[in-house]
């Protein structure tokens, strides 16, 4: 069975499994309970695009290493997970890392951040940061930012929710992103 772009739990899905799930959630046809569970836990990138779900993940040492202070469980950003993110922001022009899917937000957030890149009809990458802890610890660190979505374009942080309708509302998100896939 071949491995495509939805990940779900860190198994992959077939690729006609994955489209007729997409198709159906696009058509606006009734998703069973667990395709929606499948999108919902999906990362979502582009055929060809590879996030290694392993190297994603906090490394049992770093696992082992992170410690409880005040009842918080603090978790290191691995090197491990700090190469695979340079890796990933830097070959796509614009991702987003948010709560849910493209198809299926999981917070209002990541939905306002999604329809505002939607309004341009760039392509972009996601990935749910709720189907793994060590992503969405990491991404904390690795951005110094604290709270999803958040947006990187061309490899660099943009910001969050906030960020981006402000930007959006004064016309310099259009133009970061023109210049950026004119790039």
């Amino acid at each position: 069975m071949a491995c495509v772009n939805t990940l779900v739990r860190g198994n992959c899905l077939s690729a006609a499994n994955a489209a007729r799930m997409q198709s159906t959630a696009q058509a606006g046809s009734r998703v069973t309970m667990p395709q929606r569970a499948a999108l919902r836990m999906g990362k979502t990138l582009r055929m060809g695009t590879f996030l290694p779900t392993n190297a994603l993940r906090a490394s049992s040492a770093s696992r082992k290493a992170s410690t409880a202070r005040a009842g918080v469980r603090v978790v290191a950003l691995s090197p491990e997970l700090k190469e695979a993110l340079d890796k990933f922001v830097t070959e796509n022009k614009i991702v987003l890392f948010m709560k849910g899917t493209k198809q299926f937000p999981q917070c209002g957030f990541s939905n306002t951040t999604v329809q505002i890149l939607n309004t341009f009809g760039v392509p972009y990458e996601t990935v749910d940061v709720l189907s793994e802890d060590a992503i969405r610890q990491g991404l904390k660190e690795y951005s110094s930012w604290p709270t999803f979505p958040q947006v990187y374009i061309d490899g660099e942080f943009y910001g969050g929710c906030d960020i981006m309708i402000e930007s959006y509302q004064s016309g310099e998100l259009q133009e970061t992103i023109e210049k950026t896939m004119n790039s």
